[in-house]
């Protein structure tokens, strides 16, 4: 029976006196308990357990602290109401190492505090803003932190390992040979759990799955200081959890995570170590998460039990037990907050960290005081014992001033803690100085070339076009079926005189077709596209001209051969002339319409929102297709309106094909009522150009408008996209 009642409970780890990780069991037998200790070693430890992320290929990184001091932001509301100031004098310091929550109500200035800590945010900023004590160099930062928004932009049809590898040949240096970026990126996806999804695309990743890819992505250079913009947004409970687990690990390994959350539950509030608390633009707590129930009691806010403190500190910050946010504010400000501050033990990585930049803070200064003394000894030889002259007397000085270096250089030493490495777990203190100081001068460029950008970015690119159902199947599909179904609708009337007008409708539709097949897919989709590259060139992936050159080639091959399948079809089905040249100098202006219109659609996309962006492109075909040219002949324009036909890019095309088909001397055309005159009017192809007022129309300039028009459009739409991200 004694038997039958004995229980085993399973109690977690503990460290032993040696260091080494020791099972505890706790039995109880028979009413009569007892503790047995069993030893176990280091690499059998249970993978559920966890810690602190280590990785052995990632490039290694300086540890990063952050200090703002005064900062102030303000925006406009408009000429007559003037500004709204949405952060008022705030101060504090995120230390590397530590998770850092930025929680408040809405409209508190959380957001607005982390873009201008990130580099977003630089118009109509004051204050001072420090990392590791030293004035912020912004493009240096920006290149060294990473900012994961709160949507996961991610490109929808590329698999997990081929976004990974895209990551690491953009932010990776390119004398890192390739299997060295595989190693990397299976050991990001291995740590963040994302092994079994490598082959599946994103688009058919879980919304955890998402969060974990973004941060993987932004870890393939191993960046110090990482931004979260609401992590957990979205998120159910258990993906919550993994996710802020991983921003803890992540922090443990000795980055600075930092990262705005709206209302964490309490399992995940204490997870925290560092929360800046906003309110109004203010801060009204900073400090670590033990700490915070104390410091509200002491201002006469008690907290209830059984309460959740983000929630009621929250409560707090809204005004629900009056307005105590100026109280809060001054007790902030005189530094309040510290006397309540709970100071954990550091973690086994931590320390190992520690200990290694320690070591090799030590060795530095072990070798400066060795030539500090050498510097002592031969300045104390050349002292004179009977008085000092003027020269003299800067030696004695001198050897002052060295004493007095050594006294204060070995307190200095045992009293700062050296900036922790980012780090493999192989890091030793040898390398760690040199790796500190190259850090020092690292430069203030891409960390690929243009043309190796341009040849990753293009290649993604390609792949996208290719596997995307709307920009690849379905248009090849409506070209294909259109250009037969035209084809049957206008058979044999090319060379009918009395169908003059029917052809010329039929090229005109041919142009409007090839207009919007190429202008809305590209609406659609070209303003998805931009938050990824937004996110991705502000984190310094890559430079805005390799990616527009290469969004541009990768899709301009689609934009040829499809405007050639539609034209190879409807031309010969409807019985044009049968010359080569004719129908070369028609395709040409059919695929010059296509990348037109095309561009006009980049345009739109990226200076717009998709909703806008929907609306504004069929919008802005009426006006080009109303004076084209085809509705209402150019001679019966009324002069103040007659400009407008010149900014159409429709009427050139249309004014060309025209040309091409019934122009340059062109035999007289078949005519089934030769008797007839009214009906074999146009018998003679150079009365229906009159008819349509383009007889004096030239080809060539008419070609030559087409290619400007595509230039300018496409250098417009580069300069809106420079716009478009000084503005984010």
């Amino acid at each position: 029976m004694a038997e039958l009642l004995s229980v085993q409970v399973h109690v977690p780890l503990t460290k032993a006196e040696d260091g080494h990780l020791m099972e505890q069991k706790l039995v109880t037998v028979a009413g009569a308990g007892f503790t047995r200790l069993k030893k176990i070693d280091n690499a059998d430890i249970d993978p559920a357990v966890p810690a602190p992320f280590q990785f052995d290929y990632l490039p290694r990184r300086r540890a990063v602290d952050i200090e703002f001091k005064g900062l102030t932001y303000s925006v406009s509301e408009g000429r007559k109401k003037g500004y709204k100031t949405i952060l008022k004098c705030i101060s504090g310091k995120f230390l590397s190492g530590q998770l850092t929550a930025i929680m408040g109500p809405s409209g508190a200035g959380k957001s607005s505090l982390m873009n201008i800590l990130a580099g977003y945010r630089t118009e109509s900023v004051m204050g001072d803003i420090q990392v590791n004590n030293k004035d912020r160099d912004l493009r240096k930062f920006r290149k060294t932190s990473c900012y994961i928004m709160q949507d996961d932009h991610l490109l929808p049809n590329l698999s997990v390992y081929e976004s990974m590898m895209c990551s690491a040949n953009l932010k990776l240096n390119e004398s890192l040979r390739q299997d060295k970026k595989q190693a990397i990126v299976d050991e990001i996806l291995s740590t963040l759990g994302l092994v079994e999804a490598k082959q599946t695309r994103t688009q058919n990743l879980s919304g955890g799955q998402r969060k974990r890819l973004s941060i993987a992505l932004e870890l393939v250079n191993n960046p110090p200081v990482m931004f979260f913009d609401e992590p957990t947004s979205g998120l159910d409970s258990a993906s919550c959890f993994q996710c802020v687990a991983l921003l803890k690990s992540l922090a443990q390994g000795g980055r600075t995570i930092i990262c705005t959350i709206h209302q964490p539950s309490a399992k995940l509030f204490e997870m925290f170590d560092h929360l800046y608390m906003m309110a109004e633009g203010q801060c009204i707590y900073q400090g670590n998460i033990p700490g915070l129930v104390p410091y509200l009691n002491s201002l006469g806010l008690v907290c209830p039990p059984y309460h959740n403190p983000a929630d009621y500190v929250m409560e707090v910050a809204c005004g629900e037990y009056g307005d105590m946010v100026p109280r809060l504010v001054v007790a902030v400000r005189s530094n309040r907050c510290e006397q309540f501050q709970v100071f954990r033990k550091m973690t086994n990585c931590e320390r190992d960290v520690f200990e290694v930049s320690r070591t090799a803070a030590m060795s530095t200064f072990t070798r400066k005081r060795a030539e500090d003394s050498k510097r002592l000894e031969l300045l104390e030889m050349t002292t004179l014992d009977d008085g000092c002259t003027g020269d003299e007397q800067d030696t004695v000085d001198a050897i002052s001033s060295v004493k007095r270096s050594k006294k204060g250089a070995s307190n200095a030493v045992l009293e700062k803690q050296a900036s922790p490495l980012l780090s493999s777990k192989s890091a030793d203190a040898s390398t760690s100085q040199d790796l500190l100081d190259e850090d020092e001068n690292e430069c203030h460029t891409f960390a690929t070339s243009c043309l190796t950008q341009f040849r990753v970015l293009f290649v993604r690119t390609f792949m996208s076009i290719v596997r995307d159902t709307t920009l690849t199947r379905l248009r090849l599909a409506s070209h294909l079926t259109t250009g037969i179904l035209i084809g049957l609708l206008y058979l044999n009337i090319g060379n009918d005189s009395s169908k003059a007008y029917n052809n010329a409708g039929f090229l005109f539709f041919c142009m409007l077709f090839l207009m919007f097949t190429a202008l809305m897919p590209t609406v659609l989709t070209f303003p998805m596209e931009m938050s990824v590259f937004v996110k991705e060139h502000l984190n310094y992936w890559y430079s805005l001209k390799a990616y527009y050159l290469a969004k541009t080639m990768a899709d301009m091959p689609f934009q040829i051969v499809f405007p050639l399948i539609y034209g190879s079809i409807v031309y010969w089905m409807t019985n044009q002339p049968n010359d080569f040249v004719r129908f070369l100098m028609f395709l040409t202006l059919s695929t010059l319409t296509s990348l037109v219109a095309q561009s006009l659609g980049l345009l739109i996309g990226a200076g717009t929102s998709l909703q806008a962006a929907v609306f504004l492109g069929p919008v802005t075909s009426i006006p080009i297709l109303l004076f084209s040219g085809f509705f209402v002949n150019f001679d019966t324009m009324p002069d103040y309106l007659k400009w407008l036909s010149y900014l159409s890019y429709v009427r050139y095309s249309f004014e060309g094909v025209l040309q091409a088909i019934y122009g340059f001397d062109r035999d007289l055309l078949d005519c089934d009522y030769p008797n007839d005159l009214q009906k074999c009017v146009f018998q003679d192809p150079k009365n229906f150009l009159k008819e349509l007022s383009v007889d004096k129309a030239k080809f060539y300039i008419d070609f030559i408008v087409m290619c400007s028009f595509f230039l300018v459009l496409r250098i417009v739409c580069y300069l809106v996209l420079r716009w478009r991200v000084r503005v984010h």
